[in-house]
């Protein structure tokens, strides 16, 4: 059975008993102490940032160091910087001779790349893998090109999307579910309104919504119905 770290519980895991936990958090007070940690791991504030990278590290079998200076919090999420995941997936002993695969076409001397993909044999079966190809009319249809970085540095940023896309297919245990900072800050939630309720809200009215509701039953017909004030005017 191939072993993932989603579903294998480290030894040392962090929440494995109170003892493990008491040892964990005095490891994690003593790297909330340190100013080489990123801020947002730093004092009493980053110590609950420090045990989850604790038990990150152990179920990734890597330095907590590692993961402290390659996940960063964008818009309230984990993300993994790019560069990680292709050190992760070299690192992970599963591929040899990763390598990227681009398409493209020559102008005035220079190779313009439009689309790119990585490839890799894997250990196991020296079989050639590749992931899904990335370019630069996907780039475009996405949405990502929001990021200023796919103008400035389209190549680059290809190469880390292919890069990306490998990972989730081939380690998505060892990345355990966590998206880039790219994919986090390139794709945002959209609000869909359909035209059905657009045509509602332009039909309703204020008149509408202040026009009380009829009654639909006798009782609520007489509780609706306005008492009729005496006529001598004294209540009597």
């Amino acid at each position: 059975m191939t072993e993932s770290a989603l579903t294998n519980t480290p030894e040392s895991s962090v929440y494995k008993n109170e003892v493990s936990f008491e040892l964990y958090q005095r490891m994690a007070k003593s790297l909330a102490g340190s100013n080489l940690v990123p801020v947002h791991y730093q004092g009493q504030e980053g110590l609950a940032n420090c045990l989850v990278a604790l038990e990150m590290s152990n179920r990734m079998n890597i330095s907590p160091l590692v993961v402290m200076q390659n996940m960063n919090v964008i818009h309230g999420k984990p993300s993994w910087s790019a560069q990680f995941i292709t050190a992760t997936i070299i690192g992970s002993g599963r591929f040899e001779d990763l390598d990227y695969e681009e398409k493209g076409y020559e102008n005035k001397g220079e190779i313009i790349v439009t689309a790119c993909r990585c490839k890799a044999i894997r250990t196991k079966d020296k079989k050639e893998v590749c992931g899904a190809w990335v370019s630069l009319d996907m780039a475009e249809k996405e949405g990502w090109t929001r990021n200023s970085k796919w103008k400035t540095m389209p190549s680059l940023m290809l190469r880390y999307r292919a890069a990306s896309f490998f990972g989730r297919q081939y380690v998505a245990d060892l990345l355990l579910g966590i998206q880039t900072e790219d994919e986090i800050v390139e794709i945002q939630p959209m609000k869909v309104v359909t035209e059905e309720v657009q045509e509602q809200k332009k039909e309703r009215s204020w008149e509408d919504i202040e026009k009380p509701t009829p009654p639909n039953t006798p009782h609520e017909a007489a509780i609706a119905k306005p008492i009729k004030e005496a006529e001598d005017g004294f209540g009597f």
